[in-house]
């Protein structure tokens, strides 16, 4: 199981939000680039980088931030954030982005994911937060009513790489995260799966280790690993 430390950018700095919330924000760093060297050196074998920003304003709003972390870092990095159509898919690939997250236009646009994976072959993402069982969109702004299964299921065959399963009450809280919601999806589909929200300590690495078997291939950390209850190169030595 593969450990990805989270690097999410807000107005040019390194911040984790209570919830999704962004007016409840902390700033660990003013440097995201430093953070991203900082993970790399630890060990990350990939860091996920969200435009916070880019979310909510439907477009990516801190590429300065995401180039310079591109600069630094040699790792592969995958970006989400404000990805709503194929010309910005292009150019982050141009850039150097390993991977696309695609959320909101997962539920609005479901054709752009699966014209994406066409045209890009194991380098698409789709993004699936969930509050109280149902998908969120727009920066998590808006609930749907969609579950998160149901619109995973869209997306068999296609060719999307992975789905990144976020519980939002859990994102930010170290209150553990969300087993049997992450297990029920990955049984649900065929589609490899990354867990995130949640997590704040090894335990609770421990404890995800075996969705490995059902497809959860990666925990997505934050918040745990900047204020230090999680230590990234520990957890990385237990899931190997």
């Amino acid at each position: 199981m593969i450990i990805i430390p989270a690097v999410d950018i807000k107005n040019g700095k390194c911040v984790r939000l209570f919830q999704g919330r962004m007016d409840a924000e902390t700033v660990f760093s003013h440097d995201p680039a430093a953070m991203a060297k900082r993970w790399e050196d630890e060990g990350a074998e990939i860091i996920h980088v969200v435009d916070l920003d880019g979310a909510i304003e439907k477009s990516p709003q801190n590429l300065n931030s995401i180039g310079e972390i591109l600069k630094k870092v040699a790792v592969p990095i995958q970006v989400g954030g404000g990805i709503r159509n194929m010309k910005t898919i292009e150019m982050f690939l141009e850039l150097g982005v390993k991977r696309i997250i695609i959320g909101t236009e997962a539920i609005k646009n479901p054709v752009l994911v699966k014209e994406a994976c066409k045209a890009f072959p194991d380098r698409i993402i789709v993004g699936i937060d969930a509050r109280n069982g149902w998908v969120a969109i727009e920066g998590w702004t808006k609930t749907t009513r969609f579950t998160a299964v149901d619109l995973a299921k869209g997306f068999e065959d296609c060719g999307v790489a992975a789905i990144n399963f976020t519980d939002i009450h859990r994102d930010g809280m170290q209150t553990g995260p969300n087993i049997e919601e992450t297990r029920r999806l990955a049984e649900a589909v065929s589609i490899p799966v990354v867990a995130s929200g949640g997590v704040s300590t090894i335990e609770d690495i421990k404890n995800l280790l075996p969705l490995h078997k059902v497809g959860v291939i990666g925990v997505i950390s934050g918040r745990a690993l900047y204020d230090g209850t999680l230590n990234l190169k520990e957890a990385i030595n237990l899931s190997k």
